[in-house]
């Protein structure tokens, strides 16, 4: 049994300072929606919402290379590429996860343009792609029981099962280190053992969410240390790395 470190990522206001899927919206030509698109959203169907957006981008003769070009102009978040890097240069230590509610044509386009997508094990996602119209259209990633995840995906779901697979080949994680900044990362690190670092966005919700459930039956096992950088996460992680040697 291979012992590594799992590092688990979300995407949007994490490894990227923004939102990429409000940052689409920049390719159309008002560079906004129309109130009727805006007002379609239903909560726990943001997936669904997309798809909607999707096709009005389509309806307004935007085609797929114009939103890679855009996509590929977010910025990412101070100190991330320099993390992706390291984890890259340890892969034999370090498997890299993200786990986004985002989806995975924004994801692998912005990962190639940041030069990090080799740092990048499987990229959990809602799966996108591009239609005989030149549409991008989207879908959710899988169907779930969870109560308190959106209909779309569960990322404590997609987390066990991806260590339960990787246990079938092997691959055992004494550190899971979960990276998030929002309340849907909640329920993924509440899956996460003693050992395990829950690293939530300082000033983010989730950092707010995890302060509010200190001292109660719903706080986490996992240690929390908050970040507000990748160099901040790279610090950790190299510290995590020293501690493996000992296994």
């Amino acid at each position: 049994m291979k012992k590594k470190v799992l590092v688990v990522f979300d995407f949007d206001h994490t490894l990227v300072d923004k939102n990429s899927d409000m940052w689409v919206i920049r390719c159309t030509p008002e560079q906004s929606l129309p109130a009727w698109l805006e007002n379609s959203y239903q909560r726990g169907r943001w997936t669904e919402y997309m798809g909607r957006v999707f096709t009005y981008i389509g309806e307004q003769s935007v085609g797929p290379d114009a939103v890679r070009e855009l996509m590929q102009t977010i910025p990412f978040t101070d100190g991330m590429i320099e993390l992706l890097k390291f984890i890259y240069q340890n892969k034999s230590q370090i498997d890299c996860i993200i786990v986004s509610d985002s989806n995975t044509l924004f994801i692998d386009w912005i990962l190639e343009a940041g030069g990090v997508t080799c740092a990048v094990d499987c990229v959990f996602s809602n799966p996108a792609s591009v239609d005989q119209r030149g549409y991008i259209k989207v879908q959710g990633l899988h169907s779930h029981s969870c109560e308190h995840c959106p209909v779309n995906m569960c990322k404590q779901k997609v987390l066990r099962d991806f260590k339960a697979r990787q246990v079938d080949t092997g691959v055992h994680y004494h550190t899971v280190c979960y990276v998030g900044d929002g309340t849907n990362d909640f329920c993924p690190m509440k899956a996460l053992n003693e050992e395990d670092i829950a690293m939530p966005r300082t000033g983010y919700s989730l950092e707010k969410l995890l302060a509010k459930s200190r001292g109660k039956s719903t706080a986490l096992k996992a240690q929390v240390i908050p970040w507000s950088s990748g160099t901040e996460i790279l610090n950790q992680l190299k510290i995590i790395q020293q501690q493996a040697e000992l296994f």
